[in-house]
């Protein structure tokens, strides 16, 4: 072998072997064990960012370790290719969005493949091929005649430039997240498909899956499962005329003696019913219409209303409450009208203190006292007070006898609900999965025969600003006869849904899905960021449902554990700008000052050597301009270094803080580790390890290599924890290096034993440094290919010892460490820990208490 490390032309020989032999390719084998392992396949923007490699590399670590556990691994890759960056990219740009797309993933392709990930590439498919969304058209169509899609007119959020649909999180302060125009709320026909009927089994099955309690938790909430009581109030116009009942849903029936006030969205029949004979009102909703819609948003905006001139008469008391419109209330939630109780809801609290309305207590304090309500609502649950027949029971009591009286009277009942919404999957864009319905002349709406799938996306198109070419394109729409194609196209989340279970049978071109579904799915472990904890993962969930209540799969979940990495993190300097903006500056073209501990003092531009601010530590974002090209790391250390980097430097669920230094050590370890072996192989030939046989030294090593493997083992394949494995390696390492420096380790059992620990060295890497490890490997006299080795074997009996090491403590601190026989008696440990000399000196003068030892780990002595 080479005696110095080259990691190009070692990465370029491993990833030949690998090409030429197909080592990654998944085939089924029903006599072994699968594991399927998937990463979030990216979006094709045009590089890879370190998030992605971070990401990637987790998920190629845990695939060659289960394969060298003997199992049937696959890893694919794709590309989450639809989506509204690659038409903006085409506005900018001039080229149409496919040949952005592809050309993208064609540069990123390339990059995942120097980095030596173990994907099996004849799996690949992007979801704007053709043959992928076809499949998904013919599903929608099966689901429509299933009932599980409905067309409906519905209130949304309109971008009058993007023209398109925007989700509420999408609407800041008013305006589009994107173009920056005022959001204008209009109601245009959507499709929708029932995630709804599902909510219950979402639910439930989360206790079925091995996910972070966190990630579980934000799908509870999202979710939203309540029970409580649907009641009416009955409704005078302002002239003394009925009006239809007010449908109201609340969780909190034991406050209902407490309405002050009800309040309906600007959406709301009743609003809309009062604004058509009041300017001032209807100019009130429209400015609603244009509020942000957001949960975050609705709870820290000012609360707004007016009121109806109508009232609400109380279902119990006959009392009659003003009926305003309110800016807090949407049509989207619940029934949009809300009965308001603002003794005990502080948004309501908020509304009453600012137009006056009563406020009234009808829930005890925790000392079973009115409670002051001068300062803000009381929301615990307490004793009901103030409230006739009712005084006097705690929640569960007075729910069930106020939603006992509300049924008696045919006014209420008792209802289970869900805060999840179904699915509006319908998009005003163009670059998208058309949707597979066509519109008839006499207004009939009918989806898409199996003969008329696909429905193919033009893609020699011109894009611009004004809203989805489709629409203006005849040829693609008009059908003839009168009849005419649906333009708009899906929701990007539709794609992402489904893909995972196509990966397992990505040639078939005939069907969507076919046995081998049955044979991977699950997947086992899911690795991506947790930003999609709520959407992306729920709607994977719902359609893997979908999909097996069609019979094309037999599983209830599509991804059995889950993985949430975190971020990759560094540090940010900028200048201020003259007109109070900030440039930001890459850290590669600072230079930093630092303390003896590292920390940052200052920095300056290398460039003019003019100092600029440090912005501290965050998230890699090309907006501060922070990121570092993951290709110019490969170029300069190779890829092993930059996988090595970036799996030692934290545990996968916290954030990784980028350290140019960092990448450097991990260099100079594979480097050192590289030099171990050739100086190894240089001594000789090993003779046949003995372990009877062997002296103190010796036994010593062999016991850290199984120590190690031990580690390794248990970090890497329970723990996911490669920082602590790579750790171990290190010390293995450092080890070895100590003994090949000894005259003895030369002899046949020195090389025998060197030659064990190398191995597991190798072996215990290969899935973090694959590139490296495979020509160590076949330097090390092996035919086998690393990527076709076995995971090292633990030998139990290499870990005995004939002395252990104990810490000595004398009231908790420690004094001393001892060297003890491992087959010693406490009596024996005791007297020798009380012999030490440090201990002596801690124990002088005093009285011992007590003595106790923890065997094989520490003694503590009590003194007074």
């Amino acid at each position: 072998m080479d005696a110095q490390y080259k990691p190009q032309e070692t990465e370029r020989d491993a990833q030949k072997f690998w090409d030429e032999n197909q080592c990654f390719k998944a085939v089924e084998d029903t006599g072994r064990e699968k594991f399927y392992c998937l990463s979030m396949f990216p979006y094709p923007s045009g590089k890879l960012h370190m998030g992605h490699v971070r990401n990637y590399t987790i998920g190629d670590v845990v695939s060659r370790y289960q394969r060298m556990q003997g199992k049937n691994v696959m890893q694919p890759m794709g590309w989450d290719a639809f989506g509204m960056p690659a038409e903006n990219a085409a506005i900018q740009n001039r080229v149409p969005p496919a040949k952005w797309t592809y050309d993208n993933i064609d540069y990123m392709r390339n990059q995942l493949q120097a980095l030596g990930f173990a994907y099996d590439w004849s799996r690949e498919f992007a979801t704007c091929d053709t043959d992928y969304y076809r499949w998904e058209q013919w599903f929608f169509t099966k689901l429509v005649e299933k009932g599980l899609v409905y067309k409906k007119m519905s209130t949304v959020n309109w971008d009058p430039v993007d023209q398109t649909v925007l989700a509420n999180e999408q609407v800041i302060e008013g305006r589009g997240w994107r173009s920056g125009a005022l959001v204008e709320r209009k109601e245009i026909p959507l499709w929708f498909l029932k995630i709804t009927d599902y909510a219950e089994e979402l639910l439930a099955d989360l206790d079925t899956i091995e996910w972070p309690e966190q990630v579980k938790t934000m799908q509870r909430n999202w979710i939203g499962k309540s029970r409580g009581v649907e009641l009416s109030f009955d409704i005078k116009a302002a002239d003394g005329s009925g009006a239809e009942a007010l449908l109201v849903y609340t969780t909190r029936p034991d406050t209902l003696m407490g309405v002050t006030y009800v309040a309906v969205a600007a959406g709301h029949p009743l609003a809309k019913s009062a604004a058509r004979d009041s300017v001032e009102l209807a100019a009130f909703c429209e400015e609603c219409a244009r509020g942000g819609t957001s949960e975050a948003a609705l709870a820290t905006m000012e609360k707004k209303g007016m009121p109806t001139g109508h009232v609400a008469v109380h279902p119990l008391t006959g009392r009659e409450v003003p009926v305003y419109v309110a800016n807090f209330v949407l049509m989207e939630y619940g029934t949009g009208a809300v009965m308001a109780v603002p003794g005990h809801d502080q948004r309501d609290w908020e509304f009453a203190t600012k137009y006056g309305l009563p406020i009234e207590a009808v829930i005890a304090d925790e000392n079973g006292q009115a409670p002051d309500l001068s300062k803000g609502a009381l929301e615990e649950y307490g004793m009901v007070i103030n409230s006739g027949e009712f005084d006097g029971l705690d929640f569960a009591q007075a729910f069930d006898a106020i939603a006992a009286r509300l049924e008696s009277l045919g006014r209420g009942e008792v209802k289970t609900n869900y805060r999840l919404r179904d699915w509006g999957v319908a998009r005003q864009r163009y670059w998208g999965a058309p949707i597979p319905v066509k519109y008839g002349p006499e207004g009939q709406t009918v989806p898409l025969s199996d003969e008329e799938l696909p429905v193919a996306l033009p893609m020699e198109v011109t894009v611009d600003a004004s809203g989805s070419p489709l629409k203006r394109m005849p040829e693609f729409s008009d059908l003839g006869d009168g009849w005419v194609r649906e333009t708009d196209t899906f929701d990007t989340f539709m794609e992402s849904s489904w893909y995972f279970a196509r990966f397992c049978c990505a040639d078939n071109h005939d069907a969507m899905l076919d046995e081998r579904a049955d044979y991977w799915l699950p997947v086992d472990l899911y690795i991506g960021g947790i930003e999609h904890a709520i959407l992306h993962l729920l709607y994977a969930r719902f359609f893997t449902k979908l999909m097996r209540d069609l019979g094309l799969i037999k599983v209830d979940e599509p991804f059995q554990r889950l993985l949430t990495q975190g971020m990759v993190i560094a540090e940010t300097f900028y200048r201020s700008t003259p007109n109070g903006g900030k440039e930001w500056f890459n850290p590669a073209d600072v230079e930093v000052k630092r303390d003896e501990k590292g920390r940052p003092i200052s920095a300056v531009l290398i460039e003019d050597g003019q100092p600029v601010e440090m912005g501290g530590i965050e998230k890699m974002s090309k907006s501060k301009n922070n990121g570092v090209d993951p290709q110019s790391m490969i170029d300069r250390f190779g890829a092993d270094t930059v996988r090595l980097f970036m799996m030692f430097a934290a545990p996968p669920e916290q954030s990784l803080e980028w350290s140019d230094s960092g990448v450097e050590g991990a260099s100079r370890f594979l480097k050192r580790l590289w030099r171990i072996v050739f100086e190894h192989l240089e001594a000789g030939a090993p003779g046949t390890l003995d372990s009877a046989s062997l002296d103190d030294a010796q036994r010593e090593l062999r016991r850290k290599t199984h120590e190690t493997i031990k580690k390794a083992s248990d970090d890497i394949g329970r723990r996911t924890t490669f920082n602590t494995a790579i750790a171990a390696v290190m010390e293995l390492s450092n080890a070895l290096g100590r003994f090949q420096a000894d005259s003895n380790s030369t002899s046949p059992q020195g090389l025998a034993v060197a030659r064990e620990a190398i191995e597991a060295c190798v072996l215990l890497l290969s899935p973090i440094t694959p590139h490296a490890c495979h020509a160590l490997w076949h330097s090390l006299g092996h035919e086998e290919a690393a990527i076709d080795a076995s995971w090292p074997q633990l030998d139990e009996s290499a870990l005995a010892r004939d002395t252990l090491e104990l810490v000595v403590q004398v009231n908790g601190k420690l004094r001393a460490r001892i060297e003890s026989p491992a087959d010693a008696d406490k009596a024996d440990i005791e007297a020798q820990a009380l012999s030490a000399e440090n201990v002596q000196r801690h124990i002088e003068g005093k009285t011992v208490r007590k003595v106790i030892v923890v065997p094989g780990k520490l003694v503590n002595i009590v003194v007074a």
